[in-house]
C-alpha cells in the first residue's frame, strides 16, 4: 500500500504472533499509473480523484529505490515494482541494490495492450508475451505476476 512504516508494523505483528516464517511481499515501488485502467474498469472501481498521495510519481526513480530499500530495512522478504514494463529501469536498480527477491507486476493495461494489438493482427501475441516477460526477467525480476500466467503455463 506504499505507506511508510507499514512493513515494520506487519513484520512486528506477524513475529509477535509467532508467524516468524511468514514472508512479506512489499509493494515497495507502486507507481501512479494509467496502466491500471482496465483492472479498475473490470472491477467497477473507476478512479475518482488520484492516488498520488501514496503511489510513486512516474518520473521519480530515486524515490522508488529509497522506498524499496526502506521496506527491506523494515523486514520485507520480497520487493515488488508495479507496473513492470514502463519501469524496467527501476526493477534493474532495485535488483542492483538488494539481494532480496524482486517481483514485478505486469498489470492489466500491459496485458490489454498486447491482447488488443494481437486481436487487431498487429502483433504475434505469443511472441510478444514471451518477449515482454523476458525483458522483465532480464531487468532483474525473480518473480513476475502477470495475467498471462495461465497462457504461459499451457504453452510450456
Amino acid at each position: 500500500a506504499m505507506m511508510d512504516g507499514q512493513i515494520a508494523a506487519i513484520r512486528s505483528a506477524l513475529d509477535g504472533a509467532g508467524h516468524t516464517n511468514t514472508p512479506i511481499m512489499a509493494y515497495s515501488s507502486k507507481f501512479a499509473s494509467a496502466f491500471y485502467g482496465p483492472f479498475r474498469a473490470a472491477a467497477g472501481c473507476d478512479l475518482k480523484g488520484d492516488r498520488k498521495a501514496y503511489q510513486m510519481n512516474r518520473m521519480n526513480a530515486r524515490e522508488a529505490l529509497r522506498e524499496s530499500i526502506a521496506d527491506e530495512a523494515e523486514g520485507a522478504d520480497i520487493l515488488m515494482v508495479k507496473p513492470a514494463l514502463a519501469y524496467l529501469d527501476v526493477i534493474s536498480q532495485v535488483r542492483q541494490r538488494s539481494l532480496l527477491p524482486v517481483a514485478a507486476y505486469q498489470v492489466s493495461g500491459e496485458y490489454a495492450m498486447i491482447k488488443f494489438a494481437a486481436q487487431a493482427g498487429a502483433i504475434d501475441e505469443q511472441r510478444v508475451v514471451r518477449e515482454t516477460l523476458g525483458s522483465i526477467k532480464r531487468a532483474g525480476a525473480d518473480l513476475i505476476l502477470t495475467y498471462f500466467a495461465m497462457d504461459i503455463a499451457r504453452q510450456g
